[in-house]
């Protein structure tokens, strides 16, 4: 599965980003990310009931993207840490947003569920490692989405993974649907 960080504070101004000690820092996430953040951990590992759609499951490896000198932003790790928390597994970060493909690598040879949090700008990218196309995935994640899933499952019988978008639904102004693929001529 992939998900995209939890929001980020505005480039001027306020929504400010806070670190989860509430310190200003405009390489965390924002208040409302935060919130995400939490609510993330209950979409992926609920506390009473069954998981709220079916295409989810709750991950047992966590990929997010390392803090480093050419991506300073913390978000991709502060978005999984309440799971991370949650279900006791550490958030394997080595790899920086620009180098994906090894990260998707490591991912594919996990035994089990993989939850891969990452930057939009190259979850495009990520998809088609995963799908071994660029068809199938949207090519582009919208700026301002935070609010879905993607999901890939393994189908034995055709030797390929599934796709399918899951909203998530959590905060006000989240959508009903997912990422629209954008229509070449």
């Amino acid at each position: 599965m992939l998900i995209r960080h939890a929001e980020r504070p505005a480039k001027v101004g306020s929504p400010f980003g806070v670190t989860i000690d509430g310190h200003k820092d405009v390489n965390s996430l924002s208040a409302p990310g935060w919130q995400r953040a939490g609510a993330l951990a209950t979409v992926f590992a609920p506390t009473s009931g069954p998981l709220q759609d079916d295409a989810l499951s709750t991950p047992q490896h966590l990929f997010a993207s390392e803090v480093g000198h050419l991506s300073p932003s913390k978000r991709e790790q502060e978005t999984l840490a309440p799971l991370s928390d949650k279900l006791g597994l550490s958030i394997s970060a080595e790899h920086q947003k620009q180098h994906h493909a090894p990260m998707v690598k490591r991912a594919l040879a996990c035994d089990g569920v993989v939850l891969i949090c990452w930057d939009h700008k190259f979850l495009p990218s990520v998809a088609n490692d995963i799908l071994g196309n660029d068809a199938t995935a949207p090519q582009k994640w919208k700026k301002k989405r935070f609010d879905v899933v993607w999901v890939f499952d393994w189908d034995a019988s055709s030797q390929r993974y599934d796709f399918t978008q899951v909203p998530q639904r959590l905060l006000a102004g989240d959508k009903k649907s997912g990422i629209k693929a954008k229509k070449t001529d």
